[in-house]
Parts: C-alpha cells; sequence; structure tokens
C-alpha cells in the first residue's frame, strides 16, 4: 500500500513544485508573485472550459495532449520515491523511463506539427534539435549509476546508494548529479535553455509549441509538465540524498524536503542567468554528455 500512497502523493503535489518556483522568482524580482497554488486552480478552470479546435488540424492533435500525459503518468511511475521501491520496479525500467518521456516529447511535437503554423512547427524543430543532445547524456547517466550500484532497475539503483558509497565513489556521483541537472532543467524548458514565461514566439520552444492548446487539452500538457518536473528531478534528489531509514515518513518527509529545495535551487537560478542564445545550447548539453561519458569510464577504471 505504501507504493500506492507514493505514487499518489506525487500526482497530488507536483504541481507545487512550480508554484514554489514562481514564489521565489517573484521574491527576488521584489513582486508578491502568484499564489503558490495557483496551478492547481488553473487546472480545475482549463478542465471545465470547452477546448476550441482549428479547422486545419486532424486527431493528431487532440491525441497529443492525452497520449503526452499518459506517457509522463507510466513513466512517474517508475521512478523511485524517497529511495525507496517504484509503483512499478522491474530489470530494465530505467531504459522504458527514457522512451516514456520520448513518447511524450513526440506526441506534442506531432500536436504542432499537425496545426500548419509556422511558429509551432519552428519551436518542434528546436525541441527535438536538443533532445538529439539530452537523450544520449540521459542514458550514459543512468547507465554509469547502473554500472556502479549493478542494478538494472531505478528502484533497485537508488536503493543500493548510501552514503557511504558517496565516500567512495564521489567523483563519479557528483558528475552524474550534474549531468542529471543540466538534463532536467533542458527537458523541462527552464533557463538557461528555454524561458517558461516567455512570450516572443521567436524565442519560445516548449510553450509555442502548445499555443493553439485550450481547455482539459491545455490542462493535460500544464499537468503533464509538472509531472514531468517531478519525475526527473526525484532522481537527483534521491542521488543527493541517499539517506534511507527504517521510517517511511521520515524518508518521505526529507525526500519532499529536497524536492523542494530543488524546486527553490531553480527559482534562483532563473532569477540570477538568463537564457542561452540557441547556438550555446548545444555547448551546454554536449557538457551534460561529457560527465556522463567521465562517470562512465571512471566507473569502468574502477
Amino acid at each position: 500500500m505504501k507504493v500506492v500512497a507514493q505514487y499518489l502523493m506525487v500526482l497530488a503535489l507536483s504541481p507545487l513544485l512550480l508554484g514554489i518556483i514562481n514564489r521565489v522568482k517573484a521574491f527576488f524580482g521584489g513582486r508578491k508573485g502568484i499564489p503558490i497554488f495557483q496551478l492547481y486552480r488553473d487546472l480545475f478552470k482549463l478542465l471545465h472550459k470547452t477546448p476550441v479546435y482549428s479547422r486545419t488540424t486532424t486527431w493528431l492533435f487532440r491525441a497529443g495532449p492525452i497520449v503526452g500525459l499518459g506517457a509522463v503518468l507510466c513513466a512517474l511511475a517508475i521512478v523511485p520515491f524517497a529511495g525507496r521501491q517504484s509503483f512499478l520496479a522491474f530489470d530494465g525500467d530505467l531504459i522504458l523511463m527514457v522512451y516514456l518521456l520520448g513518447l511524450a516529447r513526440f506526441a506534442t511535437v506531432l500536436a504542432a506539427l499537425d496545426t500548419g503554423s509556422s511558429f509551432e512547427d519552428m519551436g518542434a524543430s528546436r525541441e527535438v534539435q536538443f533532445a538529439v543532445f539530452a537523450e544520449p547524456a540521459f542514458f550514459l547517466a543512468l547507465a554509469a549509476l547502473a554500472r556502479g550500484t549493478g542494478q538494472l532497475s531505478l528502484s533497485a539503483m537508488f536503493v543500493s546508494l548510501t552514503p557511504a558509497a558517496w565516500q567512495s565513489a564521489a567523483p563519479v556521483l557528483a558528475l552524474v548529479t550534474a549531468a542529471l541537472f543540466i538534463i532536467f532543467l533542458a527537458e523541462n524548458s527552464r533557463v538557461p535553455v528555454d524561458d517558461p514565461n516567455t512570450h516572443l514566439e521567436l524565442t519560445m520552444i516548449h510553450e509555442v509549441m502548445v499555443l493553439d492548446h485550450s481547455g482539459p487539452d491545455l490542462a493535460f500538457i500544464l499537468y503533464g509538465a509538472a509531472l514531468k518536473l517531478w519525475a526527473l528531478g526525484a532522481l537527483i534528489s534521491c542521488a543527493v540524498l541517499p539517506r534511507h531509514s527504517a521510517s517511511w515518513f521520515v524518508d518521505s518527509g526529507g525526500f519532499m524536503f529536497m524536492m523542494f529545495v530543488l524546486a527553490a535551487v531553480v527559482g534562483v537560478l532563473e532569477s540570477v542567468i538568463a537564457r542561452l542564445r540557441f547556438l550555446k545550447v548545444p555547448y551546454l548539453l554536449f557538457t551534460a554528455f561529457s560527465f556522463s561519458v567521465l562517470a562512465l569510464m571512471f566507473q569502468a577504471a574502477r
């Protein structure tokens, strides 16, 4: 029952991460900011609105948000919670998780292309271009963790990860964590890769792909983005805080605190740095790829 409770907690708390990010950014900007639970209100309102569809779109446009949300929900079931077993765990589930996130991206890109809008086509092109660099780095980072722990399941990998592992393999784990953090920012369209609050179509990546969505479709997209933020952030939190006690409540409290700290770090980062030029983003993602390769090489040399 605990794994079911963990999964339900994630579904309920994921939108809170975006609220924390926005409040931290408002604090640094000297503003009051929107309420921390604003996304919950937005989702409730959008679910009660009637969607509007262009006459040029097909069933792909309507299926995109549903497929994307379904893929992220399945991926989230594989992600460990507080270093404990996930809702769905088996050997090789890390490969399935990466492909599920890729499926969510593919569905969003297809829906954007189906509109026939030049702006959404441009955003889809950029999304796919950056994914070419991010996905290999993600695979290799998880491969380095699998090599170091000797496990092929995400849950088993992070259960095996202990403070003693940091003492014996700190350089490797630090490289993997750094790579995962860069991928976390890129996959969730955060600064410095993308600015989720921009309204300039020429500089948008993810947001421009969902301009034509409305009503429940937009709610599915926003909720899926919050779930994806939690899914990738959970891997970083489990790596940074690998302490496991006998108490499920203690581990859950520490894990959720680490997730909120990660959201606050993202808010601080977006407040003090600017978005990179598009030509510079591949260099950042290649840095994550290099970190993953180095971590895997260090593991092989041990």
